[in-house]
């Protein structure tokens, strides 16, 4: 996906440093369907050590997982919130990141950008990918 815009983005070395310190990990639009990149992706990170947090407007568990509406309702720590939604919701969720004040990593999956929601995130002290996998990070570097 090309970019009119340079993407505001994390290097290889800051990847690995946020896997490194990221143990639980809440999925906004993580989709109960296992043909779906974000379950398959938040699979692949569960089997490897992560807490995954479902973030969906239904069901009740996902992955054997207690399912959230939003990230406001999370009743504990997230270190990083993973993105599986359209570029123009990041800044609601970049919004809603900051409001929590414990989300240190900002992470938009391959084919979701927005400068603008990215720029808040960092402004207020998180990491930020755009446009990349965790699951094919997390592969290449480990």
């Amino acid at each position: 996906m090309e970019c009119e815009f340079p993407t505001i983005n994390s290097n290889k070395q800051e990847i690995l440093e946020i896997f490194n310190i990221t143990k639980t990990i809440a999925v906004v639009g993580l989709s109960p369907d296992g043909s779906k990149d974000s379950h398959r992706v938040a699979k692949y990170l569960q089997e490897h050590g992560f807490k995954i947090v479902p973030i969906y407007p239904k069901e009740e568990t996902i992955l054997g997982e207690k399912v959230y509406r939003s990230l406001a309702e999370v009743p504990f720590e997230i270190d990083m919130v993973n993105i599986f939604r359209k570029p123009d919701i990041l800044p609601l969720v970049a919004d809603a990141c900051i409001a929590r004040g414990d989300v240190k990593i900002f992470w938009a999956q391959k084919g979701i950008v927005n400068n603008e929601a990215a720029q808040k995130a960092k402004d207020a002290g998180m990491s930020v990918v755009q446009n990349m996998c965790t699951m094919v990070e997390h592969r290449t570097l480990f």
